[in-house]
């Protein structure tokens, strides 16, 4: 059963657990959010870190919360390229095995991650109830058709499940750009 939902555009971003929040921000820091994201209880942070790459610097990249069990950078294919690192995958988030590292430059302090910076997979979060009602699990692949003058058609987009989930999609502003698309616009999750 074909459905539509909201689409949302991700910018460059970095999770961290408490302990590099602690490292980067000082002891105790508590991350001040400045506004609600889609998905409930994560927000984007005032808090920003600089990412240092082996060719550039990209200055200001905002924190998003709350802390995580491992820190992730989620960056695009030019922000790769900007920051000079190579073979930086397309992954779902949390998966981390196999990623480059980089260095996080904050206020109070610096943390040099072994891994954790991906291109994140497009994706839909539904929650559970959302799913079975549209007949998907996690881990489903489907596509995305958008309209418009720039329409096409995402294909290999991943379904995400939970029950701490609402129902949008999230691409990063690259793949956004090519589409025309903006935050809250509406697209068509084709489940056949």
């Amino acid at each position: 059963m074909n459905f539509q939902c909201t689409v949302g555009l991700s910018n460059k971003h970095v999770h961290l657990t408490e302990e590099h929040i602690d490292i980067l921000f000082g002891k105790n820091h508590e991350l001040t959010p400045i506004k609600d994201l889609s998905q409930p209880g994560q927000f984007a942070c005032d808090e920003k870190v600089d990412l240092v790459g082996p060719k550039r610097t990209i200055k200001g990249v905002r924190i998003l919360g709350p802390a995580r069990k491992e820190s992730q950078v989620e960056i695009s294919f030019s922000d790769a390229f900007t920051l000079g690192l190579k073979d930086v995958p397309v992954r779902d988030s949390g998966n981390l095995e196999g990623t480059p590292g980089i260095k996080l430059i904050g206020p109070c302090g610096e943390v040099e991650l072994k891994r954790g910076v991906i291109v994140a997979a497009r994706h839909v979060h539904l929650h559970t109830s959302d799913a079975e009602e549209y007949g998907l699990k996690d881990k489903d692949i489907v596509k995305v058709k958008v309209g418009g003058q720039r329409a096409l058609i995402f294909e290999n987009v991943l379904i995400r499940v939970s029950d701490k989930y609402a129902l949008d999609m999230h691409v990063d502003v690259e793949e956004g750009n090519a589409a025309g698309l903006a935050n809250g616009d509406m697209v068509e999750v084709i489940t056949e």
